[in-house]
């Protein structure tokens, strides 16, 4: 079983930073991919930020050239450091893995984290 749990959400004003973290516990050998998405308050699920295994990143639109996704492979965690934040980036923030392989099986199945809050004020 594959638990994800996420560090770094609150309240930023406008133009602020903030750094969030997600780390995956369990019998992990390697993650494919790892990432963000976010759930505004309209209630739409959208990707922020996705990285594989080979550096290879994927941003959303609205988050480029302001948001870095990066992570640690030898500690199965990610990260997603967000620089001049807008109000309209107020959601919560859900870690997602997937491409697990565990003590030696590939699992496809997508995980998700419980989702940390970040607010951000005009």
């Amino acid at each position: 079983q594959v638990e994800l749990v996420e560090f770094g959400g609150g309240l930023v004003q406008a133009g602020g930073s903030l750094r969030l973290s997600c780390s995956a516990s369990g019998s992990i050998f390697s993650i494919n991919a790892m990432g963000w998405y976010r759930q505004t308050p309209r209630g739409q699920r959208e990707l922020v930020a996705m990285i594989s295994r080979t550096g290879s990143t994927n941003y959303g639109d609205s988050v480029k050239d302001r948001f870095t996704v990066s992570r640690d492979s030898s500690k199965n965690t990610v990260y997603l450091q967000m620089n001049s934040l807008k109000p309209e980036d107020t959601a919560v923030y859900y870690c997602r893995v997937n491409g697990i392989v565990i003590k030696g099986v590939f699992d496809a199945g997508i995980y998700w984290g419980e989702g940390t809050l970040v607010t951000v004020s005009s």
